[in-house]
This record gives structure tokens, C-alpha cells and sequence, in this order.
């Protein structure tokens, strides 16, 4: 497989006894359509076809900026199949990273979904001058259509030509640029050959033979690398996708598609998890007793049964009372879920896996195709709280200041445009500097946190803390904490309260709740918050401990800055918007915790 061109997941839909493989389904009128392996590769084919008679050649740079639909898939395989570069964008950056990027990688067209998605870019693409056009896949006036490319790809008489370009493709050639948010400065963009993505994909479909799916669902942006790579490993496994394309509907998309697995984001597990512990809290009683004992003992749980009899009698009655009731909630069919993109709370995965879903986490970068390490589906795979054994065909080893190092085919080319950037990031050695700290217990890594996050106290003491706001977060009352501290005399925190979580509170004590601006100056909520952040204390070391904390108002998401598009402190950013405030907490403002 090493000289597999990602174009060549189509060769198994190309033949005639797969021509009615259901493939991918999204929804239209609120109806699931079905594409068909035919109509997949018909349709790859027709599209290759008509970019070609559109100008577009070996090299040109095409920028889309999609929703999750079967639409992307087709877009992505008729480009590599040309050998042009797909440039995917998220819909929520910002419009000077939008004028950056398309420039920067030179993009000939753009393609949007829709008159939404075009809106987005309308006053950014004048100051593209290399840009020949704008395509969108649903009519919108005064671009050009999707369907005026396949119309051209039908009455094209190249296919010769096509087979031929096709047939030129080596693994090692670019196949895509994929441009990472970063938390300062410009974002940089990162060559990934066929070889590159198809070296993660061979090692991830070889995991998910231990637990075959036929049905997947599809929500995180496809423009997110772990995303797509995963939908490339569900082609090639022979899983259905089912699309969702509103973030909002996960929850009913889930329910109607009834899916046996999906990837997601810790933060969309967190909000489950959320909303199902408010629904324990409005119960009453014995019922109410019951529902949280059933949580204590999911959060006891260890993959594999290592919990001893007692526990697995005590589980079965809590799966039997409480935790198989989640099971509706997710469709009735799931049983895996795979975590990226941030560290999962071990809680929330303990309690997920106590319900009867497997949760494999993993870890990696877009620089590395992006899987370096995950955990799998055999026996001694999993140790919750680490992001699993390396992947096969990827090294690893910790430089003496903790830094994880990388070596693999799935290391990328380099930045695009960026020598000395990539000179960097891989030494002469060829090893990647991951910038990301951690060990390995056993085969399995865990990560602790980012290097350049890590800061040191006054006293000369360092702080990692993202494990202090994991920990943070463990508290049903706290949504968000940014940990600072940084040639302090101890480390304070910026607390975004769970509000929603606050005012079910609130209904129980039979307390007025007055809304988010009044709740983080209401001296009853604030010593409750105080409470909590004692008691997740005496869990760290007393270094790390919260010393001070200030609660804001203000929610924390990627539209207004704070937060990466995968969910990710912007810390930077943060600590410029709360410069005042987290200076305060070290001149006697802000609230005490004990420690």
C-alpha cells in the first residue's frame, strides 16, 4: 500500500459487483439520500472532467470552504485525481486569516456551499488578485454552479487525457495544504502528500478491523484532518457515512441516523455529559439516588474488566437501572467513539465507557497526517487518561525537557512557503518537534500539556495548566478555566461558569436564578463555585493549586476569538482580552480558594 494514492480508495467502487454499495447519505428535504459506489465514482469522474475543461491543472491551488456533505468527497477525489491541491478552510476564521490564506497558497477558485458560506468571503475576495472565480454547490446568484461543472465533465471528450493524468500521480506529490489556526502570527500551511495521509489511513483501518462498523456518522468539520482521515478509513472499510451538517442537530442527526460509531471533539462529549447530569439533577428521591449512584460507579471504570467481580456485579446494575438508558439517546447502535483534538477528562470517559461505548483517544497534529498515537480495540488497548500506544509505522521518543519527538511516513512535507518555519519544527535528524509535553507509561502516551504553555512560577516552580483546568472542569459547575500564573508567586484562574448547569441548581435550592451577569456576583453561587474549586484542589499538587479565580460572563467560542476551531485555548488572545483582570488577581481582587 505504500504507493497508494488516496484517489485509489475509489478502485474498489469502481467495480461492477460494488456498484450498489450505499457509500454516503445526507439529508435533502428531511430525507436521508443515499449515494451509491456508481454514483460516487460517476460523479468523481464527471467533476475531474469538467475542472479540467474549467482551466484547472496539476498544482493549482483550490480553496473550499464546505459544509460536511457527500458533496465534499466528491470535490476532494475529482481534485487529487487531477493532481490539483485542495485548500479546505474553516467556515469560522477570521477575514484576515481568509485574505492570508487564499494569497498565501495563491488559490485559482474558490468553492462555497452555499450563499451563507460565499457570504462569509464576499468582501475578502476582492483583495485576491490571483483569483479566477468562485463555484458554489447550491445556486446562488452571481456565482458560478456546481451543476456548470458536471455539465462540462459530461460533454467533455478528454477521459483519455484524464486516465493518463491519473495514472501520473506519484504518492510523494502534494496532495493537499491544509492551514493551521496557530495562536499568533499568520497561519501556516502544511503539505500532506498521498503518502503522508495514506500511511495514517493503512494503520487506522487496520484498528477498526477489531470492531467493524457499517454505519458512521460524520459532524466534525471535514476540513479537520482527524476528520477526514477517519472518513477516508470508513470508505475503505466499507461503512456508510451519514452527514450532518448543523453542529446544532448532532443530538437528533444521531438519533435518526442510529450509527454505530463517530469522531468527536472532547468538548461535544463534555456537553453530553452536561446535559445528562441536569437531567439527573431534576429527577427526585430514589430515582435521583439511584442516577448518581450510577455515575459513581461509572466513574470507577477500567476497560477489559481489571475492576474485579464485585464491581462488574455492582456495573451490570447500574447499566441495567441508569446507564443503558443513554443508549436511545445516541440511536441504540453505538458503541464507539473516537476522541481528538484536545485531552479528554478521564471522568467522562471512565462514565462513557461504563455506558457501554468504547472510547479510543488519540492524539496528533496536522503536521503529522495527523494520528501519532490512538488507542485500539484490542484486549490491554485502552488506559484511560493516556491517548493509547503508538500508531504502527510511527516513532516516538521524549527529549530530556519532556518535548514528544516524531518520526514516520506520516510526517509532513514541511510549511508551504516556509523553509526556515519547517527547520523548526524537524530537525536534521528528521524528528518532529511536537511542541507538546509528555511520558509513557508502558506502551501507552500521555500527554500534559503544550511547551510553551507550561510557565514557572516566582518561586521557580513550572505549572502545566491544562491539567490544572481539566481538572477544573471536572466540576459541573465550570465550564471554561484559564489557568495564569506565569513569574507569579502562585497560580490564579479565569473561570467561566456552566450556567446552565447553575440554574438547575438554582431550581433545586429554590433560589431565584437571575441570569449569568448577576450569578457571578451572587455571593451564594460564588461560594458554591469556591467549593468546588477546594475540593479539585486538594487533587493537585500544591504548586498548581487555584489560589485566586475571577468568574466571567462572557462565553468562550471560536466566532469571537477565544477558542481554536478545535476547541482549543487561544491563550494568547485570552490573556490580552483579561490582561487587566488577571493582573487584579494579584493585588487583592478576585476570590480566595483555600488551599
Amino acid at each position: 500500500m505504500e504507493n497508494m494514492r488516496i484517489f485509489d480508495i475509489l478502485n474498489p467502487f469502481r467495480k461492477t459487483e460494488n456498484a450498489g454499495q450505499e457509500v454516503f447519505a445526507a439529508k435533502q428535504n428531511d430525507q436521508w439520500q443515499i449515494v451509491t459506489a456508481a454514483d460516487y465514482v460517476k460523479t468523481v469522474d464527471q467533476l475531474s472532467l469538467g475542472l479540467m475543461e474549467s482551466g484547472i491543472k496539476k498544482g493549482d491551488k483550490i480553496a473550499t470552504i464546505l459544509k460536511n456533505c457527500p458533496e465534499w468527497n466528491f470535490i476532494d477525489m475529482a481534485l487529487l485525481q487531477i493532481g490539483a491541491v485542495q485548500v479546505p478552510i474553516y467556515p469560522t476564521i477570521s477575514d484576515t486569516n481568509y485574505q492570508f490564506i487564499f494569497n498565501d497558497a495563491e488559490v485559482k477558485y474558490i468553492i462555497v456551499s452555499d450563499a451563507a458560506f460565499h457570504l462569509r468571503i464576499k468582501d475578502v475576495v476582492n483583495e485576491v488578485p490571483l483569483l479566477d472565480g468562485i463555484f458554489s454547490i447550491e445556486p446562488v446568484d452571481g456565482l458560478r454552479n456546481w451543476a456548470e461543472l458536471l455539465e462540462r465533465g459530461e460533454k467533455s471528450t478528454r477521459q483519455e487525457e484524464l486516465e493518463e493524468i491519473r495514472a501520473s500521480h506519484s504518492a510523494d506529490e502534494m496532495a493537499t495544504l491544509i492551514y493551521t489556526s496557530g495562536t499568533t502570527g499568520n497561519p501556516k500551511g502544511v503539505m500532506l502528500s498521498h503518502k503522508n495521509i495514506m500511511s495514517n489511513a493503512d494503520a487506522t483501518i487496520e484498528i477498526l478491523k477489531h470492531n467493524p462498523v457499517s454505519k458512521v456518522l460524520s459532524f466534525l468539520p471535514l476540513c479537520h484532518v482527524l476528520e477526514r482521515i477517519m472518513n477516508y478509513t470508513y470508505q475503505r472499510h466499507g461503512a456508510t457515512i451519514y452527514y450532518c451538517d448543523n453542529l446544532e442537530k448532532i443530538g437528533d442527526y444521531i438519533r435518526d441516523a442510529q450509527p454505530e460509531m463517530f469522531t468527536a471533539v472532547p468538548r461535544v462529549l463534555e456537553k453530553t455529559y452536561e446535559k445528562i447530569i441536569l437531567k439527573g439533577r431534576s429527577l427526585k428521591g430514589i430515582k435521583k439516588l439511584i442516577f448518581f449512584w450510577a455515575l459513581r460507579v461509572g466513574e470507577q471504570y477500567e476497560p477489559w474488566g481489571k475492576s474485579g467481580l464485585w464491581y462488574q456485579f455492582k456495573l451490570s446494575l447500574a447499566r441495567k437501572l441508569v446507564l443503558s438508558k443513554w443508549q436511545a439517546a445516541f440511536g441504540g447502535r453505538l458503541n464507539a467513539i473516537v476522541s481528538g483534538g484536545a485531552s479528554l477528562q478521564e471522568r467522562i470517559a471512565r462514565v462513557f465507557w461504563a455506558a457501554g461505548f468504547k472510547v479510543m483517544e488519540g492524539y496528533g497534529l496536522t503536521e503529522t497526517s495527523p494520528v501519532i498515537a490512538v488507542s485500539n480495540f484490542l484486549p490491554g488497548g485502552v488506559k484511560i487518561g493516556t491517548v493509547g500506544p503508538a500508531l504502527p509505522g510511527v516513532e516516538l521518543k521524549i527529549a530530556e525537557d519532556g518535548e514528544i519527538l516524531v518520526k514516520g511516513p506520516n510526517v509532513m512535507l514541511g510549511y508551504f512557503k516556509r523553509d526556515d518555519l519547517t527547520a523548526e519544527i524537524i530537525d536534521q535528524e528528521g524528528w518532529l518537534h511536537t511542541g507538546d509535553i509528555g511520558h509513557f507509561e508502558g506502551k501507552f502516551l500521555r500527554i500534559t500539556d503544550r511547551k510553551k504553555e507550561i510557565f514557572k512560577t516566582s518561586g521557580g516552580k513550572y505549572v502545566a495548566p491544562q491539567q490544572v483546568e481539566n481538572k477544573m472542569k471536572e466540576s459541573p459547575f465550570i465550564e471554561q478555566a484559564m489557568v495564569v500564573g506565569e513569574g507569579k508567586n502562585f497560580a490564579a484562574a479565569i473561570i467561566i461558569p456552566d450556567f446552565a448547569h447553575i440554574e438547575s441548581w438554582c431550581k433545586v435550592k429554590g433560589k431565584t436564578y437571575e441570569g449569568a451577569e448577576k450569578s457571578i456576583k451572587d455571593a451564594v453561587i460564588i461560594s458554591r463555585i469556591e467549593k468546588e474549586i477546594n475540593e479539585k484542589n486538594k487533587q493537585l499538587d500544591q504548586i498548581e493549586r487555584v489560589k485566586k479565580f475571577k468568574l466571567m460572563a462572557d462565553g468562550w467560542n471560536v466566532e469571537t476569538g477565544e477558542l481554536s476551531p478545535t476547541m482549543k485555548l487561544k491563550r494568547k488572545f485570552l490573556t490580552r482580552k483579561y490582561a487587566l483582570t488577571i493582573e487584579s488577581l494579584y493585588h487583592n481582587e478576585g476570590f480566595n480558594a483555600k488551599v
